[in-house]
């Protein structure tokens, strides 16, 4: 099944969450330490009918190739998945945490059908209108999660392979918007660009450098659905939202 690209939004279809046959649904998040780009989370509900996918691991411990691999897999197969993202402007207005949170109740609130319960990478959860579970070193131990692991990592990778494209000075397409040596230097040398978060030290300092002034916000106010799909003109890299949605689910199809 191809992925269906972000559009319109699409209603979940509620579920009894009391029901202990209720669907699972992993998540996790990748891109919290960058000092450029979106944070990015996934959500992703298996499909009991399909054939299970061996090898799900932390995407960390992946090489590229197999989680390019494991991705087209984990698309195919899923019962639901949807990837979302938080900004750089919002990760420097809120915090990376909360933006963090952000990014995973865009990604449950965009599946196609609601789960029952939710399983977190990490030691805290988003706030959810279903239960969640946090699981430290989930995504190396908890398949689902590992899966939605592969997908944000994946999809974050290519969102900065082709900011590369635009910025080829800093080198993203080698580190992903790391602080990496390589980065720290073309900081240095070049200052900062559009998609740098502010509210990091080494992205403030180069600022000061190069008398950039640093973005502050005065409000932290912003709803999981407020930018689910943005609107005419902007995309996720201006807002965040919804990167990408698909699976077998199909309301009224059993």
């Amino acid at each position: 099944m191809t992925p269906r690209p972000r559009g319109g939004a699409v209603p979940q279809v509620a579920l009894d969450f009391d029901d202990p046959t209720a669907l699972l649904c992993g998540v996790d998040e990748v891109g919290r330490g960058p000092l450029a780009g979106p944070v990015v989370a996934a959500a992703v509900i298996f499909d009991a009918s399909k054939p299970s996918i061996r090898g799900l691991a932390d995407s960390k411990a992946l090489a590229p190739a197999r989680r390019e691999e494991l991705y087209e897999k984990i698309a195919s197969r899923a019962y639901a998945f949807c990837i979302a993202s938080a900004s750089v402007e919002e990760i420097d207005r809120l915090n990376i945490l909360q933006a963090t949170m952000l990014a995973m109740q865009r990604a449950v609130a965009g599946l196609a059908v609601a789960p029952g319960l939710v399983k977190i990478d990490g030691n805290r959860c988003p706030v959810l209108p279903m239960r969640s579970e946090a699981v430290i070193g989930g995504d190396a131990t908890v398949p689902l999660i590992s899966a939605a692991s592969i997908l944000a990592k994946v999809v974050r990778d290519r969102m900065l392979v082709d900011l590369h494209e635009q910025h080829p000075e800093y080198g993203f397409h080698e580190h992903a918007g790391y602080g990496t040596p390589r980065h720290l230097m073309a900081l240095r040398e070049h200052g900062p660009c559009l998609h740098h978060r502010h509210s990091f030290e080494p992205v403030r300092v180069a600022c000061g450098q190069f008398g950039i002034t640093v973005r502050e916000y005065t409000t932290v106010t912003t709803r999981a659905t407020e930018t689910l799909d943005g609107e005419a003109g902007e995309s996720a890299w201006d807002r965040g939202g919804v990167l990408l949605r698909g699976g077998s689910f199909r309301v009224g199809v059993q």
